[in-house]
């Protein structure tokens, strides 16, 4: 019987091809309803999402053969991994493939904050010319301040510090920093204190919370300026809007939201100091390209120890 994969979210055609290549049976059923995911699903022995589809128990409980999950992107949140290892599922992402892209997209909004890019941009669409209003600052002799140095931090460091930044690293899990040349590792409350910008890279859990919040933000610098890149719900947006309003914090920028999309009445609208973007981090042709290729090998060196 040859082994059957679902690819539910989008993947690039090079990664389809490899995997049909492989002798693999591939079908592409994209936009699938939590219901019409579970009628599908049952006769799978593999299954790729990107974000979009969610694999939580009922969706497990209801694919009898399936024998493997892959996310093909960093984070698991779409995904219930625990129930999946209950029932024998191997559960497996690409964590490295998007990391450069991201990375990229963090040293983008430190420098659209900077110099009021996207500010700017909305307001000559509209007509004005704010030269005096949106003066900005340089980065470079800037400190910035990186919350998980892994693989998406360690090269955001290497990229800010060829600019001229200092940079600090503070990692829940490592007390020794891993490119110590680029990044000096100190404690999470000289970091809050010490930077001008801080960039968020970790995973959003649960049983924590918000890691940066208003006792966070309280300590920090005023005029401090707040990127997430990370995942929705690192940073409480609540206190984070109040900050700004008060002028603690001078700019935020924000990828990744507690509810996406954000509503439209979302208090961060309202602001004129913040850069968004729409949880685009992984949304380069490199990056998928390499999403695709990763998620691709990963099934076809399963499939072939089956």
């Amino acid at each position: 019987m040859p082994f059957t994969v679902l690819v539910s979210d989008p993947l690039d055609a090079s990664a389809v091809a490899a995997m049909r290549g492989a002798g693999l049976v591939v079908d592409e059923k994209t936009d699938l309803s939590p219901d019409q995911l579970k009628a599908e699903i049952a006769s799978y022995d593999a299954i790729v999402v990107r974000s979009a589809t969610k694999v939580k128990a009922p969706i497990i409980d209801a694919a009898p053969n399936l024998k493997l999950i892959v996310r093909a992107g960093v984070g698991l949140d779409n995904v219930d991994a625990e129930h999946a290892a209950k029932k024998g599922i191997a559960v497996r992402n690409t964590p490295a493939a998007s990391s450069n892209s991201v990375a990229e997209l963090a040293l983008g909004h430190i420098l659209s904050l900077a110099r009021h890019i996207g500010r700017a941009t909305a307001s000559m669409k509209a007509g004005n010319w704010e030269k005096k209003k949106l003066s900005g600052i340089e980065i470079e002799g800037r400190t910035l301040g990186i919350v998980g140095i892994g693989r998406i931090g360690q090269l955001l460091a290497a990229k800010a510090r060829a600019l001229g930044m200092t940079v600090l690293c503070f990692d829940a899990y490592l007390k020794v920093s891993p490119i110590p040349q680029v990044a000096r590792m100190v404690a999470f409350d000289e970091l809050l204190a010490a930077s001008d910008f801080i960039s968020l890279h970790i995973p959003f859990d649960p049983k924590v919370g918000a890691v940066i919040g208003a006792a966070e933000i309280a300590r920090m610098k005023n005029g401090v300026r707040i990127v997430n890149c990370a995942r929705g719900g690192v940073v409480d947006e609540a206190a984070l809007v109040e900050a700004m309003k008060g002028g603690k914090v001078a700019g935020a920028a924000l990828d990744v939201f507690g509810m996406e999309p954000p509503p439209a009445d979302d208090p961060l609208f309202s602001l004129d100091a913040v850069s968004l973007t729409p949880h685009i981090g992984a949304a380069t042709e490199e990056a998928q390209a390499r999403v695709g290729d990763e998620a691709a090998r990963i099934i076809i060196e399963f499939a072939r120890t089956r």
